[in-house]
């Protein structure tokens, strides 16, 4: 699965219990401007020890796996979350115009 969204928190760093190896968890919420009314959101785990080169607000693509985690919460209610075990998450960025470019756009 693929998905295009912002990232909504910084990536946090987090170890598995069973495992004892690291991830960085963060939120990602995907909506199609004009389109959504309400974004999707999900939470994308990172199964790498290093620190990806995202922050809040970038622009993103994930690659990964999609899975609903299911679990009750602190007030008892069974509830979910849609989960990316992601391969890849980088970030998206606008193209940066050649200085020729720029120059001839400001004339």
């Amino acid at each position: 699965m693929q998905l295009f969204g912002n990232v909504a928190t910084e990536p946090e760093k987090k170890t598995s219990k069973s495992t004892g190896k690291g991830y960085y968890e963060m939120r990602v919420a995907e909506s199609q401007r004009g389109v959504d009314t309400q974004p999707t959101w999900y939470t994308v785990r990172i199964m790498r020890d290093d620190k990806p080169h995202l922050n809040k607000g970038d622009f993103v693509k994930v690659t990964g796996k999609l899975k609903a985690d299911f679990y009750l919460s602190r007030e008892g209610k069974p509830t979910g979350t849609l989960l990316v075990i992601a391969f890849e998450a980088a970030k998206i960025g606008k193209p940066v115009k050649e200085e020729s470019e720029r120059a001839a756009a400001v004339e």
